[in-house]
């Protein structure tokens, strides 16, 4: 495999997840306005927004090439986030769920709630009956790939006991060895694939949703979605405070897409 740099990935997720607050912030200025938001400063941040996943994941696709692994399951992000990470990062039908649970007022008493019951018109409160059978539709879509790449998981899963388990058990010497890299920097590769692919689910789900929407409540959709992603950060380090575990002095994370 190529010279890696951990460090280097630890710097961009840093980097990331700040962008992420910022982000955050300027579209929380905008929907907490007390007049009616322009629809079109929120068109433009929502298009700054998904601009920058774009990138996210373009460099993420580079990385991957590099040390799938890492990314799989970094070090820099808490147990609780990784144990909600579907193939590294928030699984594309979640991004769904959230507008379905808006929908139905099932967020009563959080900041989104107290954004969402504005009375601004077309927020995603008021979302149209069209709107929903498209995202429906979206969300059966979405469903299904997310079933297929979780197929090729499984079965690389399997697959690694095919060629370096049946190298262990032979006497090991140094064409042995060789094999068993050469096995290794392929299913490294394997698995560079099938995270950019369920990255690239997470970026077109986002983008659809996206055009489904209106400006307001787009952009109540990426509030949401960023909320609650850099909520599971914090959420995991409370927990591993209480319970004595390390600190976490570079925060990484992965949206949602």
């Amino acid at each position: 495999m190529a010279t890696f740099n951990r460090e280097n990935v630890q710097s961009f997720s840093a980097e990331w997840i700040a962008q992420q607050h910022q982000d955050l912030k300027e579209l929380l200025d905008e929907l907490s306005t007390n007049s009616e938001s322009d629809s079109e400063k929120l068109k433009l941040l929502s298009d700054k927004s998904m601009k920058r996943f774009e990138e996210y994941y373009e460099r993420r696709a580079l990385l991957a090439q590099q040390d799938a692994p890492l990314l799989l399951s970094p070090a820099w992000c808490t147990p609780f986030e990784n144990a909600f990470f579907w193939i590294g990062g928030s699984r594309p039908s979640l991004y769904v769920r959230i507008i379905y649970l808006v929908c139905g007022l099932e967020v009563d008493g959080s900041q989104l709630a107290e954004l969402f019951q504005s009375k601004r018109k077309g927020s995603l409160l008021e979302i149209s009956a069209q709107q929903i059978d498209m995202i429906d539709a979206l969300h059966c879509k979405t469903i299904r790939e997310e079933q297929k790449i979780s197929a090729r998981m499984a079965s690389l899963q399997e697959e690694i006991a095919d060629v370096p388990l049946a190298l262990v058990a032979q006497e090991v010497g140094e064409s042995s060895l060789q094999e068993l890299d050469h096995a290794m920097d392929t299913h490294y590769l394997s698995l560079a694939s099938i995270l950019t692919d369920a990255d690239q689910l997470r970026l077109s789900t986002l983008k659809e949703l996206i055009g489904l929407l209106k400006p307001l409540q787009a952009a109540e959709l990426l509030f949401a979605i960023k909320k609650l992603t850099l909520s599971m950060h914090e959420w995991g380090k409370r927990k591993d405070h209480q319970q004595g575990k390390r600190d976490y002095h570079i925060i990484g994370l992965r949206l949602v897409c």
